[in-house]
C-alpha cells in the first residue's frame, strides 16, 4: 500500500545523513523550527501520530485550553476592530491604503460609503498557525498570519476528516445554525429548515486569484443550499460565499448594500487575500500571502495565548526619503530584544519584563559590541524583509552570509522596508506544517467582540520547507479531545485566572504524558518527583485532593480513575532492602568531597583565567584589565587531556580507553572581528575543540555520554549591565558555572574506568568536555558534536595524533551537567533532573531518579558512622579558600522537570541542542536561582560552592551514568 498522510512526511527517514546535511546554527543567530513527529535521532512520536489514523494530527486539550482558545480570543478583538474601522471608512489598523488599492474584496463604492448598517462583521478568517520555538525552549502555537491557501479552503476542509471522507452532515449544518443564532439572532428549528430560513451558499468558482485557492471541495450536504443560477433573491437572507465582491452578480451586491442580504463572511474581512500589493512578493516568497493579516495583530509573547511575532515596516531615513509613508503599512521601527540578563522566567511575559527597545535595523544586522552586549546576536536569520516595491530583499531562514551582507548594505543606504520576524514553523522531516484554522467571530448585540465556540477546526498542510509548492500540499486533519483523561484535567476546574488550576493541570499533564512515554504506570517515587509538590504534601494526599477540588463531578470521577491507572499502587516499604549501588562506595566519602573541592579550586583559582571562547576581546576597557592577552582554553584543554591520559596509563588501559579531541572552526553568519577568539579562528590561528575520553564497555557499538562545558561566561557586573554596559568583557572564575561539573567528570573517570576493567559496563562511556556553551559562542561545542552524531560523521583525533572514526556508534543517552554545586538558599537541597523529549530521555531520568532515591536511602546509614555522627549540616566556606569541615550527607530532592515544565532549565544549556535533535538527554543542574549573586558575575567563586550538596549531586550523576551504561535495556 502506498505511504499516506503523515507517513509521507517521514518516508525520507535519512534526509539528515551526510556532511553538511544537518547544520545547527547558534540559536542566538537563528532560532530553528521545532522538529516534531520524529527527530533526527528518535522514534515516531505516538503522542502526535496514531498508526491507525494516517490523516490525523493530534492537538492536546492543554494546547487548546491554554494557547489556542485564548489565542483566538486574543486575536479576534484586534481583527474585528480593524475591520469595523474599515467599514466606517476609517483607517483600520494594519489595513493600509496600499492594501485596498485594486482590492476585489472591498470596492471603491464601499470605501466611500462604508459597510451597510445591518453589517454584523461576521468573520470566518482562516489563520495560519504552527508551533514554533523560542529562546526559552518553549514550543508554542504561533500566528503566522492569514492562510496562504486562500480564504475558503480551511472552512470547507473542516467538514472532512480525510481526503474525500466527509464528516457527518449534522456537524456542518449544526454549525451553520449556531452561527446564525449567535450572530444574527436567527433561531432555526432544524437542519432541514436552513433553506426555508433563506440560507444559501455560493461557491467561489474561478473567482480567486490563484487556482489552488479555488479548490473548495464542498461537502455533499451543501448541494441543496447552493444558490442556483438566476435564483430570485427575495427569499435569500444569508449568503455564505468567499467570492470577491467584484465577482458577485450586481443583484447580490445591491441587495447587500441595501440591507436586504447578509454576506457571510463580512466581505471586508477578505481584503487580506486581495491585497494585490503582495502579488509580486508571493512569486518570490510563496508564504507571503500570510503577511497582510499579520500586520493587524500586535506582537504577543505571554505564555497564555498565541505567540505573535512582530511585523510591519521599518524606516531608515535618507535625503530623498526622510519619513515613512504610512500608505504602505504600520511603522514598527523598534523591537524589544530579550536575553538572559533580563532574568525572565519561562512562565513570565518577557515583553512585560523588558523595557529597552532598539531600532529594528540594528537588531537585525548590527554585530557592534555596544549593540549586542554580552548576550545579543543579530536576528536577521529569523526575519523576512522586502522593499517598497514588494521585491524580496531577504529570506532569513534560508539566507547565506553573502545574502545577509547584501541586505544589511541595502538597509544602511536607507529607505522603508517591510518585514516580519520569522521563527520557522514546525517541521516533520523535510516538511514544514501549518494549521489553517478558521477564526469565527462577530460583534454581539452589545458590540462586544465574540468568538464562536465549537467552530470548524480547518485542516493542515505540509510542504517541502526549502521551496514550498502550495498546490502540492500534503493534507492532514487536526484531532482534538482524543484523550478522555486529558479532557477531564482541563474541564475539572474553574479556568478563570486560577493559579491552582494551572499548576494542577500542568502536573496532571506531566503524569499522563510521562506514563504514555514510559508505556506503563509510573513508580510512585518517580511520579512524586515529576509533580514537584511542596515538601509537606504527600503523593497520596495530592491524589486524593485533586478530584475532590474539581468543579465538574463527572470530570472529577474520570480524572481520579486516570490518575489511579497512571501511578503504581503503594507497596510495603518496610520490606524493601537497602540498595546496592554501583559507585557510591567510591563517591559517598570524605576523600571524594576533598578531591571535589580541590579540583574546583585548581580550575577556578589557578592559571586558567581567560576562559571564554571569544577571548581576548580587543576593546580598550577589556585590554586594560587583562592579566595576559591570550586565551587559556587551550592550556585548560591540554591540562584535562593530560589528566585523563595519566589515569588511563596508570590502569594499563591505553589499548582500549582513548583520549582525544573533536577539533573544528568557529563559524558564524555575521562578522565579530572585535572578538579575539573568533578572529583567530577565521585566520586559522585557533581551533575550537571538544575533549573526549572513551571508556570501554562490552558493546563498543553503544555509548552513554557524561558531558559538561569547560568554558566560562563573561561577568555581568564587570561589564556593567546595571549602569548601561560598556565595561570590560572578562571571563568569570567559574567555580560553579561550570567547573563544578568539570570536576565531577574528572572524578568520575577513575570510578568508571575501574567498572570497565571489572566488565560491569555494557556500553561505552564517553566523558565529553564541551566547549563554547556560554555566549557569544552559544552551545558551539554541543552543536558540533550533535551535528556530527546526526550526520554520521563523528571523528576523534586521539592524543597520539591518530584519527578514529566513530560512525555507527549509537548514543543511548547523554547526561549534561551544568552548575551543580550552589544550593538554592530559598529552596534548599533540591536539584533538577530535566529530561529532553522522547521516551528514551525519560528512561535516563528514571535512572537518575533511582540513583537519587538510593542515595537518600543510604545517607542516614553513612551519617551514622563515627566521622559524621556528630557532624552538623554543611556550611559554605567563609573565605572561599578554606575547605568546609566534614558534614552530614544531605538528603536531596531531584525534581524531574520535563521540557514543558516552566521550571526546567534544559533550554538554557547544551542539553537543549541534544533534545532538539532527538538524542536522549537529561540535564543535571542545581535548583537554579535566576537572581542570585554568583551566576555570570565576579562572585562565581569557591565561597558560593556548597561542598556537601555539590559532591552529593556529582555522586548521584556518576551513579546515574554507571546505571545507564550497565543496564540491559
Amino acid at each position: 500500500m502506498p505511504t499516506r498522510g503523515w507517513k509521507q512526511l517521514l518516508a525520507d527517514d535519512r534526509w539528515f545523513r551526510g556532511p553538511g546535511r544537518y547544520p545547527i546554527a547558534a540559536y542566538s543567530e537563528f532560532m530553528p523550527p521545532p522538529r516534531l513527529g520524529r527527530k533526527a535521532c528518535g522514534e515516531v512520536d505516538r503522542l502526535l501520530f496514531d498508526e491507525a489514523d494516517p490523516w490525523g494530527w493530534h492537538v492536546t486539550e492543554y494546547d487548546e485550553a491554554f494557547e489556542l482558545r485564548p489565542g483566538l480570543e486574543q486575536i479576534a478583538p484586534q481583527l474585528l476592530h480593524a475591520l469595523k474601522h474599515l467599514g466606517r471608512c476609517e483607517q483600520g489598523h494594519g489595513i493600509s491604503r496600499s492594501k485596498l488599492q485594486n482590492n476585489p474584496f472591498w470596492l471603491e463604492e464601499l470605501r466611500t460609503a462604508g459597510a451597510p448598517k445591518h453589517e454584523r462583521y461576521v468573520i470566518l478568517a482562516p489563520l495560519a498557525l504552527a508551533q514554533s520555538q523560542d529562546d526559552k525552549g518553549r514550543v508554542r502555537w504561533t500566528l503566522f498570519g492569514g492562510s496562504e491557501q486562500g480564504p475558503a479552503k480551511a472552512f470547507w476542509r473542516s467538514f472532512y476528516h480525510a481526503p474525500g471522507q466527509e464528516r457527518d452532515a449534522d456537524e456542518g449544518l449544526g454549525f451553520l445554525r449556531r452561527l446564525l443564532a449567535a450572530a444574527y439572532g436567527e433561531s432555526i428549528a432544524s437542519n432541514d429548515a436552513l433553506h426555508a430560513a433563506g440560507f444559501r451558499i455560493l461557491p467561489v468558482g474561478n473567482s480567486l486569484p490563484y487556482a489552488h485557492w479555488c479548490d473548495e471541495s464542498l461537502p455533499s450536504w451543501t448541494k441543496p443550499l447552493v444558490l442556483r443560477p438566476r435564483e430570485p433573491l427575495q427569499h435569500v437572507r444569508y449568503l455564505l460565499t468567499f467570492r470577491p465582491l467584484a465577482s458577485l452578480p450586481r443583484p447580490i451586491r445591491e441587495a447587500y448594500r441595501d440591507g436586504r442580504l447578509h454576506l457571510i463572511p463580512f466581505p471586508g474581512s477578505l481584503v487580506f487575500w486581495g491585497a494585490t500589493m503582495f502579488a509580486e512578493l508571493v512569486r518570490e516568497l510563496p508564504l507571503a500571502a500570510q503577511i497582510p493579516l499579520l500586520h493587524s495583530i500586535e506582537r504577543h509573547a505571554a505564555p497564555r495565548g498565541l505567540r505573535v511575532p512582530q511585523s510591519g515596516w521599518m524606516h531608515e531615513p535618507r535625503p530623498d526619503l526622510p519619513e515613512h509613508d504610512t500608505h504602505f503599512g504600520p511603522l514598527r521601527n523598534t523591537y524589544k530584544r530579550t536575553h538572559r540578563w533580563a532574568r525572565v522566567h519561562r512562565y513570565e511575559d518577557e515583553l512585560a519584563c523588558t523595557s529597552d527597545e532598539d531600532r529594528v535595523a540594528h537588531v537585525l544586522f548590527s554585530s557592534a559590541p555596544g549593540d549586542i552586549g554580552l548576550y545579543g546576536k543579530p536576528m536577521a536569520r529569523n526575519a523576512q524583509i522586502w522593499t517598497r516595491d514588494r521585491r524580496l530583499l531577504l529570506d532569513g531562514p534560508h539566507a547565506t552570509p553573502r545574502q545577509l551582507a547584501r541586505a544589511a548594505k541595502t538597509l544602511a543606504a536607507g529607505g522603508s522596508f517591510g518585514y516580519r520576524f520569522m521563527f520557522p514553523a514546525m517541521r516533520v522531516g523535510r516538511h514544514e506544517v501549518y494549521w489553517h484554522r478558521p477564526l469565527v467571530a462577530y460583534f454581539s448585540e452589545t458590540d462586544m467582540p465574540t468568538v464562536l465556540d465549537d467552530a470548524p477546526l480547518g485542516y493542515l498542510t505540509a510542504y517541502r520547507a526549502a521551496r514550498p509548492i502550495l498546490e502540492r500540499a500534503i493534507e492532514l486533519w487536526p484531532r482534538l479531545l482524543a484523550r478522555p483523561a486529558h479532557r477531564a484535567a482541563v474541564t475539572a476546574y474553574d479556568r478563570e485566572h486560577d493559579v491552582h488550576y494551572h499548576r494542577t493541570t500542568n502536573n496532571i499533564r506531566k503524569l499522563l504524558e510521562s506514563a504514555a512515554l514510559a508505556g506503563r504506570p509510573l513508580e510512585r517515587s518517580f511520579a512524586r518527583q515529576l509533580l514537584t509538590l511542596p515538601h509537606h504534601v504527600s503523593l497520596d494526599q495530592w491524589l486524593a485532593e485533586v478530584p475532590q477540588k474539581a468543579a465538574n463531578t463527572s470530570a472529577a470521577a474520570e480524572l481520579a480513575s486516570a490518575l489511579g491507572e497512571t501511578i503504581e499502587p503503594a507497596t510495603d516499604s518496610a520490606a524493601e532492602k537497602l540498595p546496592r549501588p554501583l559507585t557510591f562506595a567510591r563517591t559517598a566519602t570524605r576523600s571524594f568531597e576533598t578531591a571535589y573541592w580541590k579540583t574546583i579550586a585548581a580550575l577556578s583559582t589557578g592559571k586558567f583565567i581567560n576562559k571564554d571562547n571569544a577571548d581576548c576581546v580587543r576593546d580598550p576597557p577589556t585590554r586594560a584589565r587583562l592579566l595576559h592577552e591570550h586565551r587559556d582554553l587551550e592550556a585548560l584543554g591540554d591540562y584535562l587531556l593530560a589528566y585523563y591520559s595519566r589515569l588511563i596509563a596508570g590502569r594499563k588501559m591505553t589499548d582500549t580507553a582513548w583520549v582525544g579531541e573533536l577539533p573544528f572552526r568557529w563559524q558564524t553568519d555575521f562578522q565579530f572581528s572585535w572578538m579575539g577568539g573568533w578572529l583567530k579562528n577565521q585566520a586559522n590561528q585557533l581551533r575550537e575543540r571538544d575533549l573526549v575520553v572513551m571508556i570501554p564497555g562490552r558493546d563498543r557499538r553503544r555509548a552513554v555520554i557524561m558531558a559538561d562545558h569547560y568554558d566560562t561566561a563573561y561577568m555581568e557586573d564587570e561589564y556593567g549591565y546595571t549602569h548601561g554596559g560598556g565595561g570590560p568583557r572578562l571571563a568569570a572564575a567559574g567555580a560553579d558555572d561550570n567547573h563544578s561539573a568539570t570536576a565531577a567528570l574528572m572524578l568520575a573517570a577513575p570510578v568508571l574506568l575501574d567498572l570497565s576493567r571489572k566488565g560491569k559496563l555494557l556500553r561505552d562511556v564517553w566523558l565529553v568536555h564541551l566547549t563554547g556553551e556560554e555566549f557569544p559562542a552559544d552551545c558551539m561545542g554541543a552543536r558540533h558534536l550533535c551535528q556530527q552524531v546526526v550526520e554520521g560523521e563523528l571523528r576523534l583525533r586521539s592524543a597520539r595524533g591518530r584519527p578514529r572514526r566513530m560512525t555507527g556508534v549509537q548514543i543511548d543517552g547523554v547526561y549534561v551537567l551544568d552548575m551543580v554545586a550552589h544550593n538554592n538558599d530559598r529552596d534548599r537541597d533540591v536539584f533538577q533532573i530535566c529530561p529532553g523529549t522522547g521516551s528514551k530521555s525519560l528512561w535516563l531520568a528514571r535512572q537518575a531518579h533511582g540513583a537519587n532515591r538510593d542515595w537518600n536511602a543510604l545517607a542516614p546509614h553513612w551519617n551514622a558512622r563515627p566521622a559524621r555522627r556528630k557532624a552538623g549540616r554543611g556550611r559554605r566556606s567563609a573565605d572561599g579558600r578554606t575547605m568546609p569541615a566534614i558534614a552530614q550527607h544531605p538528603l536531596l530532592s531531584g525534581e524531574v522537570r520535563p521540557p514543558r515544565d516552566p521550571r526546567s532549565t534544559l533550554y538554557n544549556t547544551d542539553g537543549q541542542i541534544f533534545s532538539d535533535a532527538g538524542v536522549p538527554v537529561v540535564l543535571f543542574m542545581e535548583n537554579y536561582d535566576i537572581n542570585r549573586h554568583g551566576y555570570h558575575d565576579s562572585h562565581d567563586t569557591l565561597e558560593n560552592i556548597d561542598l556537601d550538596y555539590g559532591a552529593a549531586v556529582a555522586a548521584i550523576a556518576i551513579e546515574s551514568v554507571a546505571r545507564a551504561a550497565s543496564a540491559g535495556a
